[in-house]
């Protein structure tokens, strides 16, 4: 039988280094291995891939979604291997197209059956894709404006109204006013935001900034 083809895209050395192993154990051919999605596609060149496995957030900034459409373009299935710890950004990689979200605290092993799956175009049935899925359908988005989310960008972030003003170049009494319609917007969802700490968790689940959840 023809060995799959897979790639990983992971900003950590040790991990391309700890992926390219397994591969040589679980019989896998490994094609490709790059710190980003447009480095590892111009590595690629016109060579094909079955597989590509990719962190959920990379180094270079780039979008999740953007990543998953790009490496769907060139022919390749992707699984997301990750810490999964960030909700907003697996739906996002789910809704894109990714296969599956495999968790890096399993065994490796789990993610080579993930990889010979994916090359065969079986559906991918573990705890953490399911629960993901589940959860998109209840989740409720607050359909911010495009102000209203930079202003709580900034205020979530750590910056008090005053300061967010004066970035912005906008009155405080603005600034305030976009964080009350924000809070009430989730309010209205049943998604609390009464404190700067709820609205700093909103921010990260919604994707408006990054980090880890208090």
């Amino acid at each position: 039988m023809e060995q799959v083809k897979v790639a990983i895209v992971d900003d950590h050395e040790a991990v391309r280094l700890g992926f390219a192993e397994s591969c040589r154990a679980e019989g896998l051919n490994l094609v490709a291995s790059s710190p980003t999605v447009d480095e590892l596609i111009a590595s690629l060149g016109s060579n094909d891939c079955d597989v590509v496995v990719m962190d959920l957030s990379l180094d270079d900034g780039s979008s999740v979604t953007d990543n998953v459409e790009k490496l769907i373009a060139i022919g390749s299935a992707v699984l997301i291997f990750s810490i999964a710890d960030k909700p907003v950004l697996m739906r996002a990689a789910l809704r894109s197209g990714a296969l599956a979200i495999v968790p890096k605290s399993q065994p490796m092993s789990h993610l080579a059956e993930a990889i010979k799956l994916a090359a065969e175009g079986a559906i991918i049935n573990n705890p953490e894709t399911s629960a993901m899925i589940d959860a998109d359908s209840n989740f409720k988005e607050a359909n911010l404006s495009a102000r209203e989310r930079e202003v709580l960008s900034l205020y979530a972030s750590g910056l008090s109204l005053k300061q967010v003003a004066f970035q912005l170049e906008i009155k405080q009494s603005s600034a305030k006013e976009h964080i009350d319609r924000v809070r009430v917007k989730y309010a209205k969802l049943g998604r609390e935001a009464g404190t700067k700490v709820d609205l700093y968790r909103r921010a990260i689940e919604d994707g408006i900034i990054s980090g880890d959840l208090l």
